[in-house]
């Protein structure tokens, strides 16, 4: 199953936003293509904070970076479908 990751900050109301998004892809590519979605806090984790500061929301499908800041539900349907 496809790997979603996605790279949060507590209180970022584009990561909740985000989130939100592929909760409702989820759901709506259940069939199609299905994906499972984990959240990643990079808050206080020095590393990720170097990695991702200001861009978060950040998603990786399947370890590949994907988008930053927002999901763009087309342009994300479009990148899982690939991959099957």
């Amino acid at each position: 199953m496809t790997k979603v990751v996605l790279y949060s900050r507590s209180g970022c109301h584009l990561c909740d936003i985000a989130l939100e998004t592929l909760e409702k892809l989820q759901s709506e590519l259940s069939q199609e293509a299905p994906f499972e979605i984990e959240v990643l806090l990079i808050d206080g984790d020095s590393d990720l904070e170097k990695r991702f500061g200001e861009q978060v929301p950040v998603t990786y499908i399947d370890g590949s970076p994907h988008d930053f800041w927002r999901v763009e539900p087309d342009r994300f349907k479009k990148a899982l479908l690939q991959r099957r």
